[in-house]
């Protein structure tokens, strides 16, 4: 009789199939159906398991084999399930027990059952293919309640996953407790953003629309403190949304313990050293990289410039597609990533071209070598460019107390909703998101702007990609103002956010 568990590939995952035989001959323990090096280690774990489960090990020749064979199973997550398939061809366990059941979890040597990554996408599997249990470590229950019409156990060591299975003692079903749920919010307020107005302005335009977004000033003007002030005013994510988020952390292995769908959009800033696999994703048995952990909220670049060119220049494709495709030899793997990138940079390598005070001594070669690691075809993926610049004294100083986030992201949420209604039959969430077919339907000009877009066009030489983004962006600017139509001072305003002349 066969024991289900799951093998993870991607954010997809497929039913794998645990079988064991017994034969009279020399003592011997195979493993075999392409397993990883985690799964054939699983030998020891699994003899000492059992055994000190109170069970018998066989002491003949034995091969567990995992169907199907030309999937590659990796990771500790099909012990359990190849547990039950021993004791079951040693008839110490029912074969009927396991039946429309799901079994994943990793052994220790003294039994006790351990979390695994990727739950959620195995509870999924388990109620897409007509499963009607799941059988989990426990600290990983929150997870797989979270899809609904699966009844999840949760268990804590083999001993009483085989007694439950044999109707020796009854496991009670896991209850989800929205008490652990995370609840933490962004403790940087707008309201404590000093001066910057035009910036601001800007983050909110980028936040309604779900735009990319660069900030560029000299050090200490607050592009830092603003770009992480972002997910303050953000709208809450849907419930597609959070699933999708939850996910891929599920995958990659960093939900905390006894954490359900995610509350709150990600927000992701990873130093200006990390890799191209890390920012992308990679590894022999690939895992999702920052721009998936990023994947419907924020990734920031803050010191735009000192990361690789080489780094930089792999954002190309998945700001245009919002997804990553990883191929191995054995498969390819696609990973979500509808982020907003908002980068951070200063003029020059010291920080300080362009300051009235003269601070700069950096050559003209210098300057332009450190702009030049920005590629031209990076930066025309960015909708907004927002000049940062020193912030006065006399407002560092006054007690205007400037608007606060949650007043902001009214507006934001506002502006998002109505964006979920136009387009929600078109399988898109914001307008950042839009095909040029769907610009074409929803961002219609008047004659008036039709004469200042040509005229923007011919003066700054703007691509066709960068005449989609700005129709994109005067949407976003129309949808703040409440209005059904885009007109020439929306385009007029989405317009100066492409002026990067001063900056490139």
């Amino acid at each position: 009789m066969s024991v289900t568990s799951v093998a993870v590939l991607g954010l997809e995952a497929e039913p794998i199939i645990a079988e064991a035989g017994i034969t009279n001959s020399a003592t011997i323990f195979f493993i075999v159906g392409l397993p990883d090096t985690a799964v054939k280690e699983s030998k020891e774990r699994l003899r000492f398991a059992i055994k000190n489960s109170g069970f018998f090990f066989p002491r003949q020749h034995l091969t567990v084999n995992l169907s199907p064979a030309d999937i590659k199973k990796q990771g500790t997550m099909h012990d359990v399930a190849m547990a039950l398939a021993i004791l079951i061809a040693q008839k110490e366990l029912s074969k009927e027990a396991v039946k429309e059941s799901v079994f994943i979890g990793e052994l220790g040597i003294h039994g006790e059952i351990r979390g695994v990554t990727g739950t959620l996408v195995a509870a999924i599997m388990a109620k897409e293919r007509g499963f009607k249990r799941i059988f989990v470590p426990k600290e990983n229950a929150n997870e797989a309640l979270l899809i609904e019409g699966l009844e999840v156990f949760a268990v804590d060591n083999l001993k009483d996953l085989v007694d439950h299975l044999n109707k020796e003692i009854s496991l009670t079903p896991a209850v989800s407790n929205l008490e652990l749920l995370p609840t933490t919010t962004n403790s940087i307020d707008f309201s404590e953003i000093r001066g910057q107005e035009h910036a601001k302005r800007g983050l909110e335009v980028a936040a309604s629309g779900g735009h990319n977004l660069l900030m560029f000033g000299p050090p200490g003007s607050g592009k830092t403190l603003m770009a992480r002030a972002l997910p303050s005013i953000l709208p809450a994510p849907t419930q597609e949304e959070a699933l999708e988020v939850t996910k891929i952390y599920s995958i990659a292995g960093t939900l905390r313990e006894n954490t359900g769908l995610f509350t709150q959009r990600p927000f992701r800033s990873p130093h200006h050293s990390c890799s191209a696999a890390a920012l992308i994703g990679g590894g022999s048995w690939p895992k999702p990289g920052e721009v998936s952990l990023a994947h419907r909220g924020v990734l920031f670049l803050d010191e735009f410039p000192e990361f690789s060119r080489h780094v930089l220049e792999h954002l190309r494709q998945p700001m245009e597609d919002g997804v990553v495709t990883i191929s191995r030899a054995l498969a390819s793997f696609r990973f979500p990533a509808k982020f907003m990138l908002v980068a951070a940079m200063n003029p020059c390598p010291c920080g300080y071209a362009g300051d009235p005070t003269g601070r700069c001594n950096c050559p003209f070669s210098r300057i332009s070598s450190y702009k030049k690691k920005i590629s031209g075809p990076l930066i025309d993926r960015i909708d907004l460019t927002v000049s940062v610049p020193r912030v006065e004294t006399e407002k560092l100083t006054n007690n205007v107390i400037s608007e606060s986030s949650e007043e902001v992201r009214k507006r934001v949420q506002a502006a998002r909703d109505r964006q979920l209604i136009r387009f929600k039959n078109h399988n898109i969430v914001s307008n950042s998101e839009m095909s040029p077919r769907i610009v074409t339907e929803f961002c219609e000009l008047d004659k008036e702007g039709k004469m200042l877009i040509h005229t923007a066009m011919e003066k700054w030489r703007l691509s066709a990609r960068a005449y989609t983004r700005t129709l994109k962006l005067a949407r976003t600017i129309a949808d703040l103002d409440q209005s059904e139509k885009i007109t020439p001072r929306h385009l007029a305003e989405a317009l100066s956010y492409r002026s990067q002349e001063e900056i490139f």
